[in-house]
């Protein structure tokens, strides 16, 4: 097995820095990037993506930046608004820039933090509704996530892109990028339900008789002990949520939406080009474990965060 892995890794190397032909991720680096959006307005997603990529470094560093841990929550917070008015503009301040622009890496993260956003709070309702004493809640939310994990992700989608706009007024139009967000989020929210009420089922009885007995309403109670506790079991469970948003984004190169897959496809259709796939395949994969592997890291940064005296690898 080694000399076999060994063999395949000296083609591997060899095909890398002797054969393949890389122009067709450098020369395209810019499109990768932005996408199609104007030339003079790529400032504007190059500083978010500075400032994304700046709180995801504090985020890694912060047991030893000990004066950015109270803000980094707001920080995270102001991510989502911060990225869509920049790329959209407007206000009298930036020229407004429609979402037919957007493309590349930069649609694809701004796409994936929006879906979470939706997605998030969404998953926490359903899994209190679903475990809620009243009938009607708990039925309404039952049959929203049975019916949201046995529908096929690309039938939301298409639902989302091609039929909603078949309810709505002729003079009211609503972007792809809207209705992209939101499928995605109400999609992922059920997934999400189910994650969060696993981690409410591991709540002990005692924690809700102790909050009691300190005199705490039952909202109170939600707030400040349950639903913290919860999201703290089921965060493991929440990236592999996150992570797999991020990668079905991609399905939207089917839809329209020229994020990295439908860049890249657009990029092969060159004739300069042609032929090409094993190169940006290969240049997508690693640009996707890359970010992946960011959120993961994350992930294991927040978990030792809220468990400082458990250790783990």
């Amino acid at each position: 097995m080694l000399a076999i892995i060994g063999w395949l890794s000296l083609g591997l190397i060899k095909w890398v820095f002797f054969q393949a032909d890389w122009r067709v991720v450098t020369e395209n680096i810019n499109l990768y990037t932005f996408g199609s959006y104007p030339q003079q307005e790529k400032w504007r997603i190059s500083l978010w993506i500075l400032f994304l990529s700046g709180l995801s470094l504090l985020t890694l560093l912060s047991p030893n930046i000990y004066k950015f841990r109270k803000p980094l929550p707001f920080l995270w917070i102001i991510t989502v608004p911060l990225g869509i008015y920049l790329f959209s503009g407007g206000f009298g301040i930036l020229t407004p820039i429609p979402t037919r622009y957007w493309g590349g890496l930069s649609l694809t993260l701004i796409l994936t933090l929006c879906s979470a956003s939706i997605a998030l709070p969404l998953g926490i309702i359903l899994a209190l509704g679903r475990r809620s004493d009243y009938k009607l809640i708990n039925s309404i939310c039952r049959v929203y996530i049975d019916v949201m994990r046995a529908v096929p992700l690309i039938a939301v989608l298409f639902f989302g892109q091609l039929l909603i706009p078949l309810f709505l007024p002729i003079d009211f139009e609503v972007s792809r990028f809207v209705r992209a967000a939101l499928a995605f989020g109400l999609f992922a929210g059920a997934y999400v339900a189910e994650d969060i009420r696993g981690g409410l089922q591991a709540i002990p009885l005692t924690q809700y008789e102790a909050a009691a007995v300190l005199g705490l309403t039952p909202g109170q109670t939600l707030q400040l002990i349950i639903i913290p506790q919860a999201l703290k079991t089921a965060l493991p469970a929440l990236t592999n949520q996150a992570i797999g948003l991020l990668q079905n984004t991609s399905l939207m190169a089917i839809l329209g939406l020229v994020e990295l897959l439908g860049i890249s496809r657009s990029i092969l259709a060159n004739p300069e080009f042609i032929g090409k796939y094993l190169e940006v395949y290969i240049w997508l994969a690693i640009l996707y474990w890359f970010i992946c592997t960011i959120m993961a890291l994350l992930s294991r940064q927040i978990e030792h965060q809220l468990n400082p005296l458990k250790s783990f690898k």
